[in-house]
């Protein structure tokens, strides 16, 4: 007799979220969804969602609840003003978003504390792309149990679930890829803008260099687009890079480690920001460095 799926509640829907609720809807969970700005929950009702009309409603009705939010301070509202009261030590809290991992300590904490519920911090890589094929890197954080709930729940939506210690694990891993995404694409950005310049075919350098030691996904993703200087449809935001360049600026502070690499890609993506491009795609990092 096969295991009855639990029900979901997904709060968040996105630019990530909509392509995970539409997967684990294609899976077959039952998925009750909220989110602040209600027209975004269109495709994902077409699809079988169904939409509550209060966070409180997504927790009564659900065993456990996801959350894809953009930052801490809306974790954290989500949490305290609504799970707190709401939750149940029968549900299971998985917070996607990519906050700050003593955030996530406390708020779990808290929340054990007051309701009961278990807590799995699992942060995803591999972007809007990654969503829709289903191929995510997740890095968890959490107890064992819960970490099992988690991989059966989130099956649909990765290629790798990899549990890395207790609550708060995972967003430290987070921050450690977003490191390493950041000063990628500001590099990928800085080094096609020479070629360009120099007069070189740069539509071809991520062709050129596929397989090599230079490849990344991320210069197969942003190096065409930068070639080109197509930047849209938008994919993932600069303002995501740089909090989470923030968050790594503020765990190497508090740990005493010596971050320049990502120090600077913070003040570049800073700067990059401040022209309006917040709201853009890393691609067009490339124009921090191109010559008019």
């Amino acid at each position: 007799m096969p295991v009855k799926k639990p029900t979901l509640g997904f709060i968040g829907i996105g630019l990530m979220g909509k392509p995970m609720t539409l997967r684990l809807l294609n899976a077959g969970f039952s998925v009750n969804v909220w989110n602040r700005s209600a027209e975004k929950l269109t495709p994902v009702m077409a699809a079988g969602a169904k939409a509550c009309a209060s966070i409180a409603e997504v927790i009564h009705m659900s065993d456990v609840i996801i959350l894809c939010l953009t930052d801490t301070a809306a974790v954290e509202s989500v949490i305290r003003n609504h799970i707190l009261e709401n939750g149940s030590p029968d549900k299971l809290l998985i917070d996607l978003s990519s906050i700050q991992p003593e955030n996530t300590r406390q708020l779990a904490a808290v929340m054990q504390k007051k309701c009961g519920m278990g807590w799995v911090d699992a942060p995803v890589s591999g972007g809007v792309s990654g969503a829709e094929q289903g191929n995510l890197a997740i890095m968890a954080g959490g107890s064992l149990e819960n970490i099992n709930k988690a991989r059966q729940v989130l099956a649909p939506l990765y290629k790798q679930l990899t549990h890395m210690g207790d609550v708060g694990s995972g967003q430290v891993t987070k921050i450690c890829n977003q490191m390493i995404v950041s000063c990628n694409v500001l590099v990928i950005a800085e080094m096609m803008a020479l070629a360009k310049q120099y007069g070189v075919a740069a539509e071809k350098i991520p062709e050129a260099l596929a397989g090599g030691f230079a490849d990344s996904r991320p210069l197969q993703i942003v190096g065409p687009e930068m070639a080109a200087g197509i930047f849209e449809p938008i994919k993932w935001h600069v303002k995501t890079l740089l909090k989470d360049l923030t968050m790594a600026i503020d765990l190497s502070v508090k740990q005493g480690n010596a971050i320049p690499m990502s120090g600077l890609a913070a003040q570049l993506m800073q700067l990059h920001g401040a022209h309006g491009y917040l709201e853009q795609d890393p691609s067009t990092l490339i124009k921090l460095f191109a010559k008019d």
